[in-house]
């Protein structure tokens, strides 16, 4: 095999699925507590963000959280439902 063969191959990695993370819309839980549960559960958002997700949510019934592996995405969705929130993942097509 070539060193150029070799390299090639090497550089071509295939991307790991990825993975949308949902917030559904319910009647139950306060704004608040909506927003603090998507920042803690998912560090990489700001509290803007967070806001805007809960308000898309109460919206249109359903908002994207995160898209990330399916690890992080069965993770995330996991810990929102544990703090009493509807979240589901699909993959990201």
């Amino acid at each position: 095999m070539s060193v150029e063969t070799l390299q090639k191959s090497s550089t071509v990695r295939k991307l790991a699925p990825r993975y949308r993370v949902l917030l559904h819309n319910d009647d139950f839980n306060s704004m608040e507590h909506v927003v603090q549960t998507l920042m803690t559960t998912v560090p990489s958002l700001t509290q803007p963000q967070a806001v805007d997700i809960m308000m898309e949510a109460h919206t249109n019934g359903v908002a994207l959280v995160i898209t990330c592996a399916q690890e992080h995405a069965e993770f995330y969705c996991e810990t929102l439902k544990n703090h009493g929130l509807t979240s589901t993942i699909e993959p990201d097509e």
